[in-house]
């Protein structure tokens, strides 16, 4: 049975169902968000954690269920008010996916410029915050072909967070990235998140990510098509006996076999 939202939920999922056509994806979801956690959405290949965030960001509406961001039903505002509601979202896709035709600055600058009415001095100002908080304070003038993966993932987050939005998004974020350069983002993060007070929803599949920076999330699982375990990463590594969870959550490097938390550098 679904709890009633606590003063502390940021976001929370009842009853969700989610679902191409015919074919369920996930169904039967609830869970809930704490204002200032990092929240994981976990689980093997095609279980459906990218589809889930979709739904939670506006970009894909739910078969059922309902999705609500600080007690308001997301799915049953009209649509200027979800654009409203979708202001205080930042999203970082796997990719980055910036515009490959712009410059670093004209990328972080485009939300500003579209989504509200400063001048180009106050967008300029902002668009150097922005890049200076991500590490990148002199890469504004550079093409996104000259980045290298873990600085085109920087240039995404400083555009996600043009305009300061209170919920970040991360799809696979540590995604592609070498381990040392998958750290410092990591670290970004929780810099991000102490820093400016953010809430953090990420989906991952990489376990040294997860046991290092995530306090909370929720497990999906393909074959039943629903969550199967809810927890921090740790927690469910330690505890939880579900075979599928433990298989995912034991799951070793071929050259660390006795993969931890501590292969990331922190406890």
């Amino acid at each position: 049975m679904a709890k009633d939202i606590a003063e502390g939920d940021r976001l929370r999922a009842q009853g969700l169902k989610l679902a191409f056509g015919e074919k369920v994806i996930q169904r039967n979801l609830d869970f809930s968000i704490r204002r200032g956690s990092i929240f994981a959405l976990m689980g093997g290949s095609g279980c459906g954690k990218s589809t889930v965030l979709k739904a939670m960001i506006g970009l894909l509406r739910p078969a059922a269920g309902t999705i609500l961001v600080d007690d308001e039903d997301y799915w049953a505002a009209t649509e200027a008010r979800r654009t409203e509601i979708g202001r205080r979202f930042g999203v970082l896709f796997q990719s980055g996916a910036l515009w490959s035709s712009m410059t670093v600055a004209e990328n972080v600058a485009l939300p500003l410029q579209m989504l509200t009415r400063l001048d180009q001095p106050s967008i300029d100002a902002l668009v150097r915050l922005k890049l200076s908080l991500v590490g990148m304070g002199t890469a504004g003038g550079k093409m996104p072909s000259d980045l290298s993966g873990g600085m085109r993932k920087r240039a995404g987050l400083a555009r996600a967070l043009a305009l300061d939005p209170s919920i970040l998004f991360f799809d696979e974020p540590s995604a592609g990235l070498d381990p040392v350069t998958s750290k410092r983002l990591d670290d970004l993060i929780l810099e991000l998140r102490d820093g400016l007070g953010a809430t953090v929803v990420m989906v991952s599949h990489e376990l040294p990510s997860l046991f290092a920076i995530c306090d909370d999330g929720l497990f999906l699982d393909a074959e039943t098509r629903t969550a199967i375990a809810h927890g921090s990463p740790k927690a469910l590594r330690d505890s939880c006996d579900h075979p599928t969870v433990r298989a995912f959550m034991e799951r070793a490097r071929p050259d660390q076999p006795n993969f931890k938390d501590d292969q990331h550098g922190r406890r």
